[in-house]
């Protein structure tokens, strides 16, 4: 079970919606969204209606400010509550289709290439959890939700290039 609120104006100020499961259009009720509170469960929030364009990924806590989620402007078209899971598990692969050289992780690893020496990453196979995938090593730059599942391209987890920096599992912190 989560629970966000997402707020037209910073700070927890104006017109307001609470959602507590996934939903694809956010455009009736807010016309811009400027800081969320977080009450529980982990969030993906999407730039577009219908889970599409950047992402952005939130735990428990209070975001004031679109900036602190990252986010490059107010607009927030839907939201998605990401399941949680009591495992992580997640194969990463050189090449598309799931082929080349393979390594399975568990935990968090802020930096794939300092880790693992893959000349590239190209493609996922999620076997538990849902995982964060950023662009940039460190958790920084563009977000991408893996659920459970292959993605055998990068245009399978929404993304243009095949940038893969950083993973980092979707759990509530606490």
């Amino acid at each position: 079970m989560g629970k966000i609120t997402l707020y037209e104006d910073r700070g927890f100020q104006g017109r307001h919606y609470e959602c507590s499961s996934d939903h694809p259009n956010l455009q009736p009720y807010l016309g811009r969204c400027n800081s969320v509170r977080v009450d529980s469960g982990c969030w993906m929030l999407y730039e577009l209606p219908n889970y599409s364009g950047l992402q952005y990924f939130l735990r428990r806590g209070d975001y004031a400010d679109h900036q602190q989620w990252m986010g490059l402007s107010d607009s927030v078209r839907s939201c998605r509550l990401i399941p949680h899971a009591s495992s992580h598990r997640i194969r990463i692969h050189e090449r598309e289709d799931c082929r080349g050289q393979m390594v399975e992780i568990t935990e968090d690893c802020p930096s794939l290439q300092d880790r693992f020496h893959l000349s590239e990453i190209h493609s996922f196979n999620v076997l538990e959890g849902s995982w964060i995938l950023y662009e940039l090593p460190n958790y920084r730059g563009r977000q991408y939700l893996l659920r459970p599942g292959d993605y055998r391209r990068c245009q399978d987890w929404g993304a243009t290039d095949a940038r893969v920096g950083s993973l980092r599992r979707a759990v509530e912190l606490y």
